[in-house]
């Protein structure tokens, strides 16, 4: 728990990637194998359920502190994190203590306490609050609520690993992928010696794009790119193995219960990882997420289910055939031999589509592609460097999304509610509403797309113009007007307005526009794509 503690206070104290690896690496050389496994987990978000809610940590912690409960919500307010404001307000113990257990240890005490009584809880929570000293008390109650953002990504924890280990990179972060936990593995299973077995139903690191910022021109020549659509789907792996399936997501889920359908993969010869996207498609066309999403949420996939939300996997990439593995290979090698497979296996009625290489004559061409993204059910192209492998996590240069332009319109503020982190004390989270008559009816929510400025502006409305209060939410006087953009659009019979929108976010602020300028309820409907 002491070594823990002080990495993550070196790591939050830099906001430098070098300095960040050595720390983790001296870190993984250093610790015994149990706690570097924990590390590991909750570095990559492989942390337990959490034994308590935050409602009662607040309790307790201003309990201890002699606090009136509503003093410690402010202090929380003005601090920004949970886990730091009990850190500040428990009074340390005059009693001397040992030093605190392992990290493994107390991971267990912690997994242990989720089915005890709320007393023993409290005991337990408090004993360790008044035994440890203020950073190690802000390490436990991270530990509790899972929140540590300290800038690791799974990529640079796998750079430190493969350093430590003196291993390849990409042999690590294979390893790292699927369903573990160090409950149902140890160190050496993991990293040292994993059961090849076990390796059978793990997908590859997938690989993933950066947004294009800048003119698409100055990728070079056209012929140098494979441009596709990028899928508004569940991006996912089908792997097919020693006569078994498994559908895996990108964020390392293994999904294959809901859709049952792919089962018809294993018709495919053994040693086949497919990468595509999961789409809905029902007669004959790609339809809208949201239809999607009726499969994601369910714990049962029903025969009618699957009649009404069918699905299938639009692959666009090859990454082992027969067995071999084919990451290395550029790009166009790798398409061809896919195009050869699907051309073999086209009529064998398998739940699947080829995502089609689109022309790239010149970037005008391409640019033309792009607009038609939006009637094709895609988010917009993406554009792969032909002569590159199949890399693991985002390797700017090789794979490039560049994305339809949003879609917006204009809404009026209606509620405001206190933002989190360094914004905790300002108003920065919005509701937008849309004229249906003469009545606002609530269409997206939004935080995000203003500067500082605009949003301590903003926050001062907010406290001048508050109409009604509802908890920790505002009711504002109409009076403000804000272009939101958002990615999708579908329809909705769990929204007010009817509409659901996908990724909304505050564009600008249109000073130069009164409420009554405001968009309609009807506008928002028309644009949904048929």
């Amino acid at each position: 728990m002491i070594a823990f503690s002080n990495l993550i206070q070196q790591l939050d104290s830099t906001n430098k990637t070098n300095d960040k690896v050595q720390a983790l690496c001296a870190y993984f050389q250093n610790t015994p194998h149990q706690d570097t496994l924990w590390t590991i987990a909750l570095l990559s978000h492989r942390r337990p359920s959490r034994p308590i809610t935050t409602t009662l940590m607040r309790e307790w912690a201003a309990e201890v502190a002699g606090l009136p409960l509503w003093l410690f919500e402010e202090s929380y307010h003005i601090v920004g994190d949970l886990a730091e404001t009990i850190a500040l307000v428990v009074p340390e113990s005059q009693i001397q203590h040992k030093d605190p257990p392992a990290l493994s240890d107390i991971m267990e005490e912690i997994i242990a306490l989720k089915g005890q009584q709320e007393a023993t809880k409290k005991k337990y929570i408090i004993d360790q609050w008044q035994s440890l000293n203020a950073l190690q008390r802000f390490t436990f109650n991270k530990l509790l609520t899972g929140g540590f953002r300290i800038g690791i990504s799974q990529k640079l924890m796998t750079r430190a690993l493969a350093q430590a280990l003196d291993m390849e990179e990409n042999h690590i972060a294979h390893r790292l992928m699927g369903q573990w936990t160090p409950q149902t593995t140890t160190f050496d299973q993991l990293l040292r010696n994993p059961n090849p077995e076990d390796l059978l139903s793990k997908p590859y690191p997938f690989c993933l794009a950066h947004a294009l910022q800048e003119a698409p021109q100055k990728l070079g020549n056209t012929t140098d790119w494979i441009v596709e659509n990028k899928w508004d789907g569940m991006r996912g792996q089908l792997i097919i193995r020693k006569n078994k399936w498994y559908c895996w997501s990108r964020g390392e889920e293994l999904i294959s219960d809901k859709f049952p359908e792919f089962e018809a993969f294993l018709s495919l010869p053994d040693g086949t990882v497919l990468d595509g996207e999961i789409l809905p498609f029902k007669n004959g066309k790609i339809q809208n997420f949201a239809l999607l999403q009726k499969r994601i949420g369910r714990k049962n996939i029903s025969a009618k289910l699957l009649k009404d939300a069918p699905v299938i996997f639009m692959i666009y990439d090859l990454l082992e055939w027969q067995g071999t593995d084919l990451r290395g290979q550029p790009t166009r090698q790798r398409r061809e031999l896919l195009e050869e497979m699907f051309a073999q296996y086209k009529n064998s009625a398998l739940p699947w589509q080829l995502s089609q290489a689109l022309p790239s004559t010149s970037w005008e061409a391409i640019t033309v592609e792009r607009q038609k993204a939006t009637e094709k059910h895609s988010e917009g192209l993406m554009l792969k460097k032909a002569s590159a492998p199949y890399g693991v996590g985002r390797k700017k240069g090789d794979w490039w999304k560049w994305k339809s332009d949003p879609l917006t319109i204009d809404a009026v503020l209606t509620y405001a509610m206190r933002g989190h982190g360094r914004r905790t004390n300002l108003y920065t989270d919005y509701t937008f509403g849309l004229w249906q008559g003469d009545v606002l009816v609530t269409f997206a929510k939004a935080y995000s797309g203003l500067t500082d400025e605009e949003f301590r502006k903003v926050d001062a409305f907010v406290k001048k113009n508050t109409q009604d209060r509802f908890g920790p939410v505002r009711q504002v006087t109409p009076q403000l007007v804000f272009e939101i953009a958002f990615e999708g659009i579908a329809p909705s019979t769990r929204h007010k307005s009817g509409v659901a929108v996908r990724f909304p976010r505050i564009l600008r602020w249109r000073h130069d526009k009164k409420i009554e300028d405001a968009n309609t309820v009807d506008d928002l409907k028309a644009l949904l794509v048929p």
